[in-house]
This record gives structure tokens, C-alpha cells and sequence, in this order.
């Protein structure tokens, strides 16, 4: 496959991802807020999404004050956030346009389809009433376009590109949520807590992290008790049967790079294949015992780096 087709199909799927990591984040930070809480919960709330992001310095040049409405409009519709949902949806659709010959037609009306019906939705003032419902659309819309991917695509290296994109975006996002969330909410003494004698935890902030990623059903059929921090923290990270933990999204991203090697992508698999590795075998209190958020940061930095070995192995030169 062209390096530049490969190019278009992973950015275009890790755009697509964002936009709904996007969604999930401003969704459950919504229906967070309007919990009873004091002005400054609420805005330590929105400056966590921001944080997630690194958006921090960019929404500071453009608003003064941080709150839902200027949040909101910075990550759903401002074209000069490259993260904000309009901008991920355009930037999924352009790529998606230029390599329309080698997707399915399906692929392609969905694609196209999401970004003109979003534009239309942001003209509604509705959205501004029930700004949940755009971003339950938004995921839809996502789910959609993945399951037509796979449903639609030739099990080929484009499908493939497709899915290093959308999983190694997955990972990035629910490494970041993790490390952001956990540290507001559990302080310096995470790690310290021993499994006997965890604090009391506010249960609508734990439970809104795993609603965040669609985790709350799955966290009471796998564990069947009140919602822990460490078990949370074991599900998104180690648990290969949970759709968006880190684990499952390096299963996939060695799985599908074992599918598309070449001569000189021996290196990137080899540290793809380690990073799985190192969940595979993890144990969540080795984990909180060296310091969760030092797990993460290098987490991150591995991802990013694996990133930048995929692009020079296959894609377009950056």
C-alpha cells in the first residue's frame, strides 16, 4: 500500500476516535456539573477536560474565564481547536476524501454523512438546550462508522491502518482521562491506600470516569461491589476483556502491525509487543505502589513514541 494512502486511512479513523473521546469527556462532564457542588468544583472540573487534552494554554489565549459555555464552545465547535469536535470531523472527512477509492461506498456516505449532519446540528439552538444529545450523537455516529469499517471494508492493509488509528487514538485518550481524573479526585495518597482500608470516595465522580468510557455496567458484572478506585484503576488499565482499557488496545495494536509488517518495522513492534507486555503481566498494586501517575506518564510517552515509529515505518514522512 502507498504510504500516503496508509496515511489518510490511520489519521482519518484517529480523528474519528477523538471525536468521540471528545464527546464522552464533555458529556460526562455535563451531567457532572449539574450535581450539587460549589463554583470552584465546577471549574476545577472543566479545567480538567481541558488538562486532558493540553488545551490548558490554547483556551486561556482565546477566553478568560473557565466555565461550561466557553468550554463547551472551545471543544465542540471552534474550528481553531484542532481537538474540537468540528475540526476532528472535518479533518476525518478530508481524509476519508482522499482516499475515497479505496474505501466502501458505505464507509464513505457515513463519513461524509456525520460531518454534514453535524454542521446542520450546531445551527439548532436545541443543542444549546440539550447539548447531551449532540454528544450521544456524536458517539452513535462514531460506533457507526466503526462497525461499517469492519462490516463493509476487504480485510486488507487498509482496514488495518484503520484500526492501528482507531486503537492506539483509544489508548492515548483513556490513559489520559485516567491520569487526569485520578489525580484530581485521589490526591497524592492514591497509591498509598491498601486494599482494606480505602477511603470513603464520592461514588457519582468515580462512576462518572467509568460512564466515561462505558464502563459502569461492565464494573458491576465483573466486580459486583461499591465502586473502588484500585478496581477502577485495574479495569481501564489490565483488564484485556474491557473494550477501551489499555490492555485491549494494545492487543489490537499488535495485532493488526503483525498484519501490515515490513522489512524495517521490526523495531516498532518489538517495543508494541513490549508495552502489551507490560500490561499483559501487570499487577494493579505493583502499579499503585511505584506511583500511578508515573505509570501513565510513561504510558504516554511509550504511545507516543510507538506513534512516531508507525508513521516513519509506514506513513508519510512528518
Amino acid at each position: 500500500m502507498l504510504s500516503r494512502t496508509a496515511d489518510h486511512l490511520f489519521w482519518m479513523a484517529r480523528y474519528m476516535e477523538r471525536a468521540e473521546n471528545t464527546a464522552r469527556m464533555l458529556d460526562v462532564n455535563y451531567q457532572t456539573s449539574l450535581l450539587p457542588q460549589s463554583a470552584d468544583g465546577a471549574e476545577q472540573g472543566w479545567q480538567g477536560v481541558l488538562g486532558i487534552s493540553e488545551l490548558t494554554q490554547a483556551f486561556s489565549r482565546q477566553y478568560e474565564r473557565v466555565d461550561a459555555k466557553n468550554v463547551m464552545h472551545f471543544m465542540v465547535r471552534d474550528p481553531q481547536n484542532m481537538s474540537s469536535i468540528v475540526s476532528c470531523l472535518s479533518a476525518a472527512r478530508e481524509n476519508a476524501r482522499a482516499v475515497r477509492g479505496t474505501l466502501t461506498t458505505e464507509l464513505w456516505e457515513t463519513t461524509n454523512q456525520t460531518w454534514l449532519e453535524f454542521n446542520r446540528m450546531l445551527r439548532d439552538p436545541a443543542y444549546d438546550r440539550d447539548p447531551s444529545a449532540m454528544f450521544e450523537w456524536v458517539k452513535f455516529r462514531s460506533h457507526l462508522s466503526r462497525g461499517v469499517s469492519v462490516g463493509t471494508m476487504l480485510q486488507d492493509e487498509a482496514l488495518h491502518f484503520i484500526r492501528i488509528g482507531t486503537f492506539l487514538e483509544r489508548a492515548d485518550n483513556t490513559a489520559r482521562l485516567l491520569d487526569v481524573k485520578f489525580h484530581a479526585l485521589a490526591g497524592d495518597y492514591f497509591g498509598a491506600w491498601g486494599h482494606e482500608e480505602a477511603p470513603e470516595v464520592d461514588f457519582y465522580h468515580w462512576s462518572a470516569i467509568l460512564r466515561s468510557v462505558s464502563g459502569f455496567e461492565i464494573y458491576r458484572r465483573v466486580y459486583r461491589n461499591v465502586i473502588r478506585p484500585d478496581k477502577v484503576a485495574e479495569l481501564l488499565i489490565l483488564r484485556p476483556d474491557m473494550p477501551r482499557s489499555l490492555a485491549a488496545c494494545m492487543n489490537e495494536v499488535v495485532a493488526n502491525l503483525r498484519l501490515v509488517a515490513n522489512e524495517q518495522s521490526s523495531e516498532t513492534q518489538r517495543r508494541a509487543g513490549r508495552l502489551r507486555s507490560d500490561l499483559q503481566f501487570g499487577r494493579i498494586d505493583e502499579i499503585l505502589a511505584t506511583g500511578l501517575h508515573a505509570f501513565l506518564t510513561q504510558f504516554l510517552e511509550r504511545v507516543n513514541d510507538l506513534g512516531a515509529g508507525i508513521s516513519r515505518d509506514f506513513l508519510v514522512p512528518a
